[in-house]
């Protein structure tokens, strides 16, 4: 008898031990997983449509979960496309957006970075309790005023771990890979200082044998001057790898400059320690990856194993890396309250070529332009896969817009934060998602080249049609080619653009390559599309009352300071994130104990 109470006893007792577990689980807010790849053009992966380049796990995501085909960044380069992202806001809310002809952010030691007044999805995420890691490229600045302010930094944003590049991967951190960076001033001012140099020595010998009467201030001057001239060269742009190419881990610089080589290796076991770290509540990780930006990566268990050289093999590692991630998330038995996204922050670069090893860019399948191309449907639409097993039906397509503004408003709806919020552009995801409606929110999208307002989308109530007006388009050099390869990359002003009057239209359902023009002989509503998209861009002006509109950056009614003007992006010492004593800053990450 006493055996049997002691056994109903236990029996209860474990009943609601088991209820309470599996209320918590119930109740948990999901784990966020997100991952973006950089660079990634939206024809390289196989679910997509690419037979050639292997993407298994990728692919995996996609057949689990749901596949977005009209997933369109905000901007088509990094700096404005990952500030969007991360506010939900299209860039120029946040002063992300530029008059001239760079338009990102080209020295950690500027002072140009994502406002302290912003708010990003992490500190909103992080305010209702989850804890907040970035791991991978950052490139939306670090420092505002000196050095250790860490006024831009992730720390700041929400993020309360950062592992990765505060900056991101270009070429002068590879020796051999040329230079990324205003390569055509760097090439005029070391021109001069040689010119400088060569003028003071024969003023020199001149002088010293008697030839003419040379003033001895006339020499000095010249000296300092050629000094001078070297030291604008050589200090900023000779030594980019040391202040650009580096890691930090939360605030502090752990390696300056990085071993590229081994930087995917420690990206990856960073981001899989931070999700086993946190496995008992809700996370929150991006996964900014420093694949496919150039330079390249030469990671000996995949070099020469695509089919597509270089470009396939570090296609086919991010999609290992994937995996692995993927991997780690259901080995811990999470995959049932865990988000997971995948996406590039904008289309890859066409133009990005090498004699040696081919194509270094990524390829936009069927779809005009690429990488820095303004509105071109090629440089703005990317991947966007969501897996959420149990949450999301296995399999689904989405065929309407939506952007990566959308996620911003998506974690909101998940994190339960119901607090009131700035304007925001993009819109929650999950109807969409889940099936619960078959419409996109998204019935107007507009398209910046830097600040200038490039291209408007309409995606009108009842029908499958997508228009697209385009205002100004890139002009591509050599004429008849498809992108800017006489510069590399496209521009948005002046004589770099040509401005279309009437504006050019497309119809994206029947036209996605944006190859046959539309006019009132072909389209019969083009006057009502050319008016609805007018009547649009008004209203959307409205809402920019605080953004600074022109070149004129003396304006009052600006309130949102630009942070891509020359006087943001140029390299400041003071600024200039360092271990060490400035400016000998020099240090290596210990990898043992990774």
């Amino acid at each position: 008898m006493r055996s049997s109470l002691l056994a109903h006893l236990l029996l209860s007792l474990l009943l609601v031990a088991g209820s309470d577990v599996t209320a918590e689980e119930v109740g948990r807010r999901p784990n966020i997983v997100l991952m973006m790849v950089d660079d990634l053009g939206i024809g390289d992966v196989g679910c997509y449509g690419n037979d050639t380049i292997r993407t298994p796990n990728i692919d995996r995501l996609a057949s689990e979960g749901v596949k977005l085909t009209q997933h369109i960044a905000a901007a088509p380069l990094c700096t404005p496309s990952r500030a969007a992202f991360m506010t939900g806001r299209y860039p120029l809310r946040s002063g992300m957006g530029s008059f001239s002809r760079v338009q990102v952010l080209l020295f950690l030691g500027g002072s140009g970075g994502l406002l302290p007044s912003e708010t990003t999805f992490a500190k909103r995420l992080q305010q209702q309790g989850y804890t907040t890691g970035l791991v991978g490229k950052w490139h939306l600045g670090v420092n505002c005023e000196h050095r250790g302010d860490h006024c831009h930094h992730p720390n700041q944003h929400g993020f309360s771990y950062f592992y990765g590049l505060p900056f991101t991967l270009f070429n002068d951190c590879a020796p051999g890979e040329g230079s990324d960076v205003l390569a055509d001033f760097q090439h005029t001012i070391r021109s001069l200082s040689m010119m400088l140099g060569v003028g003071l020595l024969t003023l020199v010998c001149v002088r010293v044998f008697g030839l003419f009467e040379i003033s001895l201030w006339l020499l000095v001057a010249l000296f300092f001057l050629a000094v001078l001239a070297t030291a604008v060269w050589y200090v900023p742009f000779k030594l980019l790898p040391t202040w650009n190419c580096i890691i930090m881990r939360n605030q502090d610089v752990i390696e300056q400059p990085m071993t590229v080589e081994t930087v995917p290796q420690r990206l990856l076991g960073e981001a899989q320690n931070f999700i086993k770290r946190n496995v008992d509540h809700p996370f929150l990780l991006f996964f900014s990856l420093a694949h496919i930006h150039t330079p390249l990566f030469k990671t000996p268990a995949f070099a020469g194993k695509s089919r597509h050289g270089r470009y396939g093999d570090n296609l086919e590692e991010v999609d290992w890396m994937i995996g692995e991630i993927t991997e780690t998330v259901d080995s811990l038995g999470l995959a049932n309250n865990t988000l997971m996204y995948f996406t590039s922050d904008h289309g890859g670069h066409l133009e990005d070529a090498d004699p040696l090893i081919g194509q270094k860019g990524g390829w936009n399948s069927i779809y005009k332009g690429g990488k820095a191309m303004g509105g071109w449907e090629g440089g703005i639409r990317v991947p966007g896969i969501f897996r959420w097993p149990g949450r999301l039906a296995a399999g689904r397509v989405v065929d309407e817009p939506t952007s990566l503004m959308d996620l911003y408003p998506t974690l909101k709806y998940l994190a339960e934060d119901t607090q009131a919020d700035r304007q925001l552009d993009g819109y929650n995801l999950m109807p969409l998602l889940e099936g619960r409606t078959e419409r996109s929110e998204h019935e107007f999208m507009f398209h910046y080249c830097g600040m200038y307002l490039n291209a408007v989308r309409w995606h009108p109530p009842g029908s499958d049609s997508i228009f697209k007006v385009h205002f100004f388009t890139p002009n591509f050099s050599p004429p008849g080619a498809g992108g800017c390869y006489d510069t590399k990359v496209c521009m948005c002003h002046g004589e770099y653009v040509t401005h279309h009057d009437p504006p050019l239209l497309y119809d994206l359902f029947h036209d996605p390559s944006e190859s046959r023009p539309l006019t009132a002989d072909t389209e019969p509503r083009y006057a009502e599309i050319l008016e609805r998209t007018a009547k649009a861009v008004e209203r959307h002006r409205n809402t920019l009352t605080d953004i600074q509109t022109s070149g004129d950056t003396n304006t009052d009614a600006a309130r949102v300071q630009n942070q891509l003007t020359w006087s943001k992006i140029l390299w400041r010492p003071w600024l200039q994130p360092c271990c060490g004593t400035f400016p000998f800053c020099g240090c290596k990450e210990d990898t043992t104990l990774i």
